[in-house]
């Protein structure tokens, strides 16, 4: 068999081999680990804002966003990308998380997850945190870990859904009230001391590194991070180390290293090995770019019914002539405002009629009793889509009484064309509402696709979101419906065509640019299509 190529300062598994020290300790890894080599059937591998911490890493060049973001999807709103999930392993202190930092600002990828196993500490009983307080409980060993919620939330990372992820206070060997919201992102990277201790875990790993550094090097880090950032003492820390955090190293963490894709000695003063593991996952994300395909959705779905679940508003006169005045070019802003509030009015009354209602009985003043109806749900939340949208929230605040109100912002990446998630601010417990998502035009559908899948990654029922929009085209309803054939589509008005820039004919123009007065884009486009080519 010829030898694997040679790369100055790293080594590749499969050419590196386990000493016999590190041979003798591995069986202590057996009921964890996989044998090496060992053939894994194909599978089909599925993929914020931060309270605690800015979701941003600020380099010598640019902004990073680590918080993530759900990943892009195609016409059947499934998943168009999958993520690359690296894990990077290595003794205590050796230097993963400088090493992660410097994988994710020379990937030179916008959005990123950067994932700690420090998050992942079971929580100690009263017993535990007494030994945990005279540094005699073992936090380096693979029972001090979580597992189960590790897999479970790079699972549902790796879906794109949003997870709650635990945040670990060292001081106090807890966790803390409050937990950090991760979206999935085009690369996740999970580090920590553990983290190629379970098979679960491995399947989920595209790539896995090990960061390789002198035990007295992380020593003194050791010493240096806990004495400083977790307010330990030297003699504890030292004890620590010699009781639980080297002999664990020998055990359970330094055998691991065999299942490295990539060995990375020196830790982050090894450029070659970072730009190495740069370059290939580089190539890894080119052959899973898919871009979305404005051409094949309009195409998919021509000449079909419109759907069952769209509700299109009465076109009585009234209706009608408020359309050809907001549809007119020469109307002035303060009509266009006047009419479009009135269109926006009726729309969400039209609207409220397809929420759950049950049987109720109340007593009128005269001591009657009278046979109504009363709303069957939990709370009613309007969401919008920025910017038109936003102005639908005065005429849902009118109707509604005390409703809740969220933001989403989706804007085009100019060098990709790929619809993108900038902001996002949902009330709490939102799962449990009907959702009211509002954007004032809908064409091709691609954001208003974007935006429900935001929400069912929050976990709300699609059959509880209703996607309102004043006007509509025919391939948008259809891109949603098919989509999400559960989502209730009410509007004004529905036009058949959308032209070649996949602007609704006849239109109503760029809405926002007429509501708020600003300039026009200049191809004339419709808001929508300006910000988010939905």
């Amino acid at each position: 068999m010829s030898s694997p190529p040679a790369y100055p300062g790293i080594r590749i598994s499969g050419c590196w081999a386990l000493g016999a020290e590190g041979s003798s300790n591995a069986d202590a890894l057996d009921r964890l680990l996989p044998p090496v080599g060992t053939g894994r059937s194909p599978r089909k591998r599925t993929t914020s804002q931060c309270k605690s911490e800015p979701p941003l890493l600020r380099t010598s060049k640019r902004t990073i966003y680590t918080a993530g973001r759900p990943p892009w999807y195609n016409e059947h709103g499934t998943q168009s990308k999958e993520a690359f999930a690296i894990g990077l392993g290595g003794g205590s202190a050796s230097g993963k998380t400088t090493v992660a930092r410097m994988i994710i600002e020379a990937l030179d990828v916008p959005w990123v997850v950067l994932l700690s196993m420090d998050s992942f500490y079971k929580v100690l009983t009263r017993q535990q945190q007494e030994q945990a307080a005279l540094n005699n409980y073992n936090f380096d060993h693979p029972d001090a870990f979580d597992f189960d919620l590790i897999v479970s939330t790079l699972q549902k990372l790796k879906q794109g859904k949003s997870v709650k992820v635990p945040v670990y206070d060292f001081t106090t060997h807890s966790r803390k009230k409050d937990w950090k919201t991760l979206y999935g992102a085009n690369v996740i990277i999970f580090e920590g001391i553990m983290a190629f201790a379970d098979k679960a875990l491995l399947e989920l790993l595209d790539m896995k590194v090990f960061v390789d550094t002198d035990s007295d090097i992380r020593l003194v880090r050791r010493l240096r991070r806990d004495i400083s950032e977790r307010g330990r003492d030297i003699a504890g820390v030292i004890k620590q180390y010699n009781k639980f955090v080297k002999p664990a190293f020998d055990q359970y963490i330094q055998p691991t290293m065999r299942l490295a894709d990539i060995v990375v000695p020196r830790g982050s003063g090894n450029a070659v090995a970072i730009d190495l593991i740069v370059q290939h996952v580089h190539s890894q994300l080119e052959e899973r770019k898919l871009r979305w395909d404005m051409a094949a959705l309009a195409s998919a779905h021509q000449c079909h019914p419109l759907p069952r679940t769209l509700s299109v508003l009465k076109s009585t006169p009234q209706v009608r002539g408020m359309h050809t005045i907001i549809r007119d070019k020469e109307t002035s802003r303060d009509e266009f405002i006047f009419y479009s509030k009135r269109l926006m009015r009726l729309l969400i009354e039209h609207a409220l009629s397809f929420l759950p209602f049950q049987d109720c009985v109340v007593q009128t003043p005269q001591g009657q009793d009278y046979a109504g109806k009363c709303y069957a749900g939990k709370q009613i939340t309007g969401v919008s889509i920025l910017r038109a949208g936003e102005t639908m929230e005065p005429a849902l605040r009118a109707v509604c009484k005390d409703v809740r109100i969220g933001t989403i912002l989706i804007q085009t990446n100019q060098l990709t064309g790929e619809p993108e998630l900038h902001y996002l601010r949902l009330p709490k417990d939102i799962s449990d509402d009907h959702v009211i998502l509002m954007d004032c035009t809908v064409s091709t559908g691609a954001a208003a696709m974007m935006a429900v899948r935001v929400l069912l990654d929050h976990d709300v029922p699609e059959d509880k979101i209703f996607l309102l929009s004043l006007l509509m085209a025919e391939m948008g309803v259809h891109s949603v419906a098919y989509a999400f054939p559960r989502v209730r589509i009410i509007t004004t008005a529905v036009d058949k065509r959308v032209n070649d820039l996949f602007r609704i004919i006849p239109g109503i123009g760029n809405f926002g640019d007429r509501y708020f007065g600003t300039d026009a884009a200049p191809d004339g486009s419709d808001e929508e299509e300006a910000a988010s080519m939905s």
